[in-house]
């Protein structure tokens, strides 16, 4: 009874024993922790890297390693430093020749980098090889174009004029082995519907592998005048030129139904000038005989476009 009696004094504490005890334990683990911090350890690192190059002349074609990953070793203090990112320096790897450089291989590094860890010592490198893809920078000036076919009118609208780019033409900066790749224009995406009235409008010039392309300027605007078109049926003098001498000519009618799409604001112009159209047969190279002619409408307003002729049944003879 008396030696079970001891134990349990032994480790009965009160309150107080247990603080006195528990500030003991942590005192003892603290010194413990900073001297063994003072002794030397080897751990691996991740560790930011740079290449320097002329960012003027040069270009990466692919995104260059960031960082790479090593065994160090040196003071616990400086190591746990560093593991928490604190004073972590990043590493600088000169390129001379930025282009010819295709690969680093992880074994060559500790000479590239000795002195740039202060007191830690490099004992191998953990990563491989750093990849690299770098070209010189070019540019290449690049025409820009408008497929006509991507816009959409509202019923009975249609585009009046040609279609303007201003600037028509983007001067692209990246590297040269993309740039050799791209044709000599470029067609920009544009989505509209229901077109009613003159459109003019900026757009953003998008460009392949855009994260290595720089468009000089990044935007253009595209212009085109717009019109409500009609149908209107119209008749025509009819012409005949370049009749043989010993031909003689029967004619049917004098004068020739057509129709024209044309500008709504612009039909006027038809009667202004009814004068001045005229239904041309040219007969040059017709022999006689019984013919089904078509002929040329000519005097038609500029924006007038010309969807049906009637033929001319004449006989030579």
């Amino acid at each position: 009874m008396n030696f079970f009696r001891v134990i349990f004094n032994l480790f009965h504490f009160n309150r107080t024993n247990w603080k006195a005890v528990t500030l003991c334990l942590l005192a003892a683990l603290v010194f413990w922790f900073f001297n063994a911090l003072n002794k030397d350890y080897s751990t691996n690192l991740r560790l930011a890297v740079n290449f320097q190059f002329d960012q003027d002349k040069y270009i990466p074609v692919a995104p260059l390693p960031k960082s790479v990953f090593m065994n160090v070793s040196g003071n616990g203090w400086d190591l746990l430093r560093k593991s928490l990112g604190v004073n972590l320096p990043d590493l600088n790897i000169p390129l001379e020749r930025p282009t010819e450089v295709k690969k680093i291989v992880g074994s060559t590094l500790p000479a590239l980098l000795a002195g740039q860890l202060g007191n830690l010592k490099i004992n191998h490198v953990v990563t491989d090889t750093l990849h690299l893809a770098i070209d010189p920078k070019a540019e290449r000036k690049i025409k820009v174009a408008v497929d006509p076919g991507q816009f959409t009118f509202a019923e009975g609208f249609g585009r009046l004029s040609r279609i303007v780019v201003l600037p028509d033409s983007i001067l692209l900066v990246g590297p040269k082995s993309i740039l050799d790749q791209l044709p000599d224009s470029m067609s920009l995406e544009i989505n509209e519907e229901g077109i009613k009235k003159d459109f003019r409008k900026r757009v953003e010039v998008k460009l392949y592998r855009e994260n290595l392309l720089q468009s000089i300027p990044k935007s253009v605007e595209v212009i085109f005048e717009v019109a409500e078109w009609i149908e209107v049926n119209k008749k025509a003098k009819l012409i005949v030129e370049n009749v043989p001498g010993s031909i003689r000519v029967n004619l049917v009618n004098d004068s020739v139904q057509y129709r024209v799409q044309m500008p709504k604001s612009q039909t006027e112009s038809l009667v202004e000038n009814k004068d001045d159209l005229v239904a041309v047969l040219d007969l040059i190279g017709v022999k006689r005989g019984d013919w089904k002619l078509l002929p040329k409408i000519q005097g038609l307003p500029a924006n007038a476009r010309l969807i049906q002729v009637d033929s001319v049944s004449i006989k030579l003879f």
